[in-house]
């Protein structure tokens, strides 16, 4: 039985043989179950990749208004660009799919002619959170030009020094150069701010300028500040138009003894003597003595005119006494019948 099996299993060889024109030998088949052959590798499990997170911005400025259009550059830990972008109409902007790490934010532009960009900040990334942050983009500072003049001619006047600010802040002191002139930088916080400017140093010759002044300003907006001096009072100097025409001499003047008016014109005493004229006696003796006689300073020569008039008075008494008496001898001479002679004296008959 089992010859007659294998008769068969070459009779079935040949004839496939003769079907295909190829020979082929096909392993006798078996009654044990095969085993499955184990695979030459096998891959390793991945690492799972952690959670990605993401950063989000909001721009403003310091009044709280939006700002569109600001650019920010987003750099990883090797300094490699990790994102860039600019903010919405809303001020918003968002960096997504990041892997955590520290992140270095840069503001290329602040989207605004008024605003300035802020400095470079690190920023965390978190597994699976989201960073928020809010840029505020400070206002330009304003460019203030300082000058002082004097108030009449206007000439520009160096070493004034002012202090400017707002409120009870002084945000920025400047001093004129030789120019006549300063400049600086002054922090604005809104569009269009108030500020006062006082004078704390005047220049050299000129009084300072105590009131203070108040002026607008905007955002980079240029703007001009003046304040003014009067120069200092000095005592007046004499006026060579005021000296005296004549020079003073050694004598008395005129003026000093002429009598006060209503004298019936009485001459004055001649020049270096003490003898006053013919008519200062009567004259001197009229005038009455007071505040309208011009007073002679000591130290001048001698006096003349009413200082001499009770002596005058005296002697014009006596001589008048003799007189009379005299008068009388003679009278009495003559009525005894004796007449004077051409020698001044007396002969009988």
């Amino acid at each position: 039985m089992h010859l007659r099996f294998v008769r068969r299993a070459v009779r079935s060889a040949a004839v496939a043989a003769a079907v295909t024109g190829t020979l082929t030998w096909a392993p006798a088949a078996t009654a044990q179950p095969s085993e499955p052959t184990p695979s030459a590798s096998v891959a390793p499990a991945e690492t799972p990749v952690p959670d990605a997170g993401s950063v989000a911005i909001t721009a403003k400025d310091p009044v709280g208004d939006v700002l569109p259009g600001a650019g920010f550059l987003l750099l990883d830990s090797a300094g490699q660009e990790a994102g860039r972008g600019k903010t919405d109409a809303q001020g918003k902007l968002a960096f997504r799919d990041l892997a955590p790490g520290v992140y270095r934010l840069k503001e290329t532009a602040s989207g605004s002619p008024f605003h300035e960009v802020v400095a470079d900040q690190d920023v965390i990334v978190t597994p699976g959170g989201t960073t928020r942050l809010t840029i505020t983009d400070p206002f330009k500072a304003a460019k203030v030009l300082l000058q002082a003049k004097d108030d009449r001619t206007g000439k520009l006047l160096p070493g004034a020094t002012v202090n400017i600010g707002t409120g009870d802040s002084t945000l920025l002191t400047l001093t004129t150069s030789a120019k006549g002139t300063a400049s600086g930088e002054l922090p604005v916080s809104s569009r269009k701010a108030q500020f006062w400017v006082m004078e704390i140093k005047a220049p050299v010759g000129y009084d300072l300028y105590k009131p203070s002044k108040t002026f607008s300003a905007g955002p980079g907006a240029p703007v001009t500040v003046t304040v003014t001096n009067a120069k200092t009072a000095t005592d007046p100097k004499p006026d060579p138009s005021d000296k005296p025409t004549r020079k003073p001499t050694g004598t008395p003047s005129t003026s000093a003894d002429k009598p006060s008016s209503g004298t019936g014109g009485a001459k004055p005493a001649s020049p270096g003597t003490g003898t006053p004229d013919a008519d200062s006696s009567s004259t001197a003796a009229a005038t009455p003595v007071g505040d309208s006689t011009p007073k002679v300073p000591a130290g001048s020569l001698t006096r003349t005119g009413a200082g001499v008039t009770p002596w005058i008075a005296a002697g014009a008494s006596l001589l008048v006494a003799g007189g009379v008496i005299t008068l009388v001898v003679v009278r009495r001479r003559t009525a005894d019948g004796s007449e004077p002679d051409d020698s001044g004296t007396a002969s009988y008959r």
